[in-house]
């Protein structure tokens, strides 16, 4: 089975390989990533992130799943010393740099549920597959129609920030301006919640972001900073040859 739909202001694509998973799971996970748009959204008056933050609704009254988000937002500005914030001044609450790595992570744990076990969800470049090898490519920055380097996953995600796709849209919450030191970032991990929040924060950090990134709890990078230099940690997952491509 293999769909492709937009949703969330990407495309995200879905294969799943197990004969015995029917279109009624591919339904299911992207109702699932339509709901969260309709709830999550920064630019949609009528989400519950809206109207949190026009003060609508009290920070205690949210649901059990915008308390995770907003528990994760708190932990990772913690955690940057302020590079990562989804408050930033003269801004609106934006908590779209966890929402999609969390979203689509709870989508792949629908397809497990249902009995996929081999699959990759692709959302806009980022990536959660089970049952691999799967090899995955990190566009280069600066080349859309090249990779710097592919990945290989088993079971596991990647994510990747840079500028390429929207400019300088992460910003460093520590100088309320856009992040510098690097053209791009990813990260592996064994959940895209994981791997995209880190991506992300790292990339709002800097040139340091790099090494708060690989200090991270099973988290492997690979980054090209803005002299073009490469770094990548030793773990970080090379491919054997061996699998399939996506």
């Amino acid at each position: 089975m293999h769909r492709v739909e937009h949703v969330m202001g990407f495309p995200v694509s879905l294969r799943v390989d197990d004969e015995h998973v029917g279109e009624d799971v591919a339904d299911a996970v992207f109702a699932w990533l339509r709901e969260v748009d309709a709830r999550f959204s920064p630019f949609k008056a009528d989400s519950e992130v809206c109207r949190l933050d026009r003060g609508e609704i009290a920070r205690g009254d949210v649901s059990a799943d915008l308390d995770e988000v907003l528990g994760l937002c708190e932990e990772y500005r913690v955690a940057t010393g302020g590079a990562f914030d989804v408050r930033l001044p003269g801004r609106g609450l934006d908590p779209c740099a966890v929402v999609k790595g969390w979203s689509v992570q709870r989508a792949a744990e629908l397809l497990k549920a249902a009995g996929a076990r081999r699959f990759v969800l692709n959302a806009g470049g980022d990536v959660v597959a089970s049952g691999g090898p799967w090899r995955v490519g990190v566009r280069h920055p600066e080349h859309a129609e090249k990779v710097c380097t592919v990945a290989e996953l088993t079971d596991g995600a990647i994510a990747t920030s840079a500028r390429y796709e929207r400019g300088d849209h992460i910003i460093d919450g520590r100088t309320g301006r856009p992040a510098a030191g690097l053209l791009s970032l990813s990260v592996v991990a064994s959940s895209l919640t994981v791997a995209d929040t880190v991506a992300t924060a790292a990339f709002a950090m800097g040139a340091e972001g790099v090494e708060w990134a690989a200090a991270r709890k099973g988290c492997e990078v690979f980054a090209v900073d803005a002299e073009r230099r490469v770094l990548r940690t030793e773990g970080f997952p090379r491919p054997s040859g061996a699998g399939s491509a996506e």
